[in-house]
């Protein structure tokens, strides 16, 4: 979390700060200094987010009583925490340089898939199928008993999470296409160009991004309402009940929180494909290439035209967003599911596996296909060539 914390701030950064843009812009080596301040902003991060850790295991009495209170423990269990994430970070760059690349997306990848065996032993365990001879010998199971879960039950989750799955993979690269025409240059007597080609723009351009700030901005109201409506307590009046109704209504699962939620992420979508894309830009881009679309002429009514295209299909993918996020708490709510076993219905965690697992496809396709290509030409010890011309006699 703390590098993709800093990753994110400096991907924000890099958009809206001028100097840090024309760092970017100044190629690999700018690109390089970014990561060098990344991987400092990712340490402070992780410093700060280790007492915040160890604050919550203290009060929930997972710590030691008598290390609580020693200077040294704290040093060591942050260094301990900070050591971690620093070789998490260490190992994921390793892969970008020697494996398929996106190393940290995939060890996050790994980390969530890891809860999906314990939400299928926790189906297993509270539905009919425990009856079964295979299952019970299996995971250990005490058969008879009423189940918590009926067969329609397990069938509307096994459909949720297979329609979920299908509509994020759809989503993920669903693209708004729009056509370009090149301009036509006549140089002696060979015209060059008037190919036409087409402009594609994300429908899901913001990814898991509006997601996570949402959630991260939702914690603050959730944790102060919550603290208020302790503090309360069992106190009469119009405040006390005032403070009492905000902290379960703010609740995670319940209607206002929802509420909150799907605005914050429609705004963070807008937000987000705001600072990533310009119109203005990208028309003049088009104009500097001789390129055009057909019908409008390049410019102020081509920068028009994307925005308005662009903010039609955000609110299509800021719609869909919402429904992944609110999916998982409404099915736990309503059914009575733990989250762990709802979160792979939605949420950030499905969203980043099915694009984790969507980028990794396309990079071993790509690798694949480089290697055969490369096999063709070259020979066996991949220096020859293996088809030759026909030999003079």
């Amino acid at each position: 979390m703390p590098y993709i914390s800093a990753s994110i701030i400096f991907q924000i950064l890099a958009s809206a700060y001028e100097p840090l843009k024309k760092l970017q812009q100044e190629g690999p080596s700018g690109r390089q200094k970014i990561m060098e301040w990344t991987r400092y902003a990712t340490v402070a991060l992780c410093i700060i987010q280790a007492f915040a850790v160890l604050m919550f295991l203290r009060q929930n009495g997972l710590v030691f009583v008598n290390w609580a209170g020693n200077p040294v423990w704290w040093v060591m269990a942050v260094a301990a925490m900070t050591a971690s994430c620093v070789f998490l970070m260490w190992l994921g760059e390793q892969i970008d340089k020697y494996g398929i690349g996106n190393g940290v997306s995939l060890i996050i990848t790994a980390g969530i898939l890891t809860g999906m065996p314990g939400a299928i032993f926790w189906v297993i365990q509270n539905s009919p199928m425990k009856n079964w001879g295979w299952a019970s010998s299996m995971f250990g199971l005490e058969t008879g008993g009423d189940s918590a879960l009926t067969w329609m039950g397990v069938i509307i989750l096994g459909a949720a999470f297979v329609f979920v799955v299908a509509g994020a993979v759809l989503i993920t690269v669903a693209q708004r296409r729009i056509p370009v025409q090149q301009a036509k240059h006549t140089r002696g007597r060979k015209v060059f160009g008037g190919q036409r080609s087409y402009l594609p723009l994300r429908v899901n351009h913001g990814g898991v991004m509006p997601i996570i700030f949402a959630s991260s901005l939702m914690i603050i109201p959730s944790v102060a309402l919550g603290q208020l409506g302790t503090a309360v307590g069992g106190s009469t009046g119009f405040f006390a009940d005032a403070g009492r109704f905000l902290a379960d209504a703010f609740g995670q699962g319940e209607y206002l929180y929802e509420l909150c939620f799907i605005l914050l992420i429609f705004f963070f979508s807008y937000f987000w494909t705001t600072v990533q894309f310009n119109p203005e830009e990208m028309s003049k881009q088009l104009r500097d290439h001789g390129s055009f679309i057909p019908g409008l002429r390049p410019g102020p009514r081509t920068a028009e035209y994307l925005e308005t295209v662009l903010e039609r299909i955000t609110y299509v993918g800021a719609a869909f967003l919402a429904v992944i996020a609110v999916v998982p708490a409404v099915v736990s709510n309503a059914m009575q599911i733990p989250f762990y076993v709802t979160q792979f219905l939605g949420g950030t965690g499905l969203l980043i596996c099915v694009s984790v697992g969507l980028d990794l496809v396309q990079r071993i396709e790509a690798n694949l296909l480089m290697r055969n290509y490369a096999g063709f030409l070259g020979g066996d010890d991949g220096r020859g060539p293996k088809v030759r011309g026909p030999r003079s006699m």
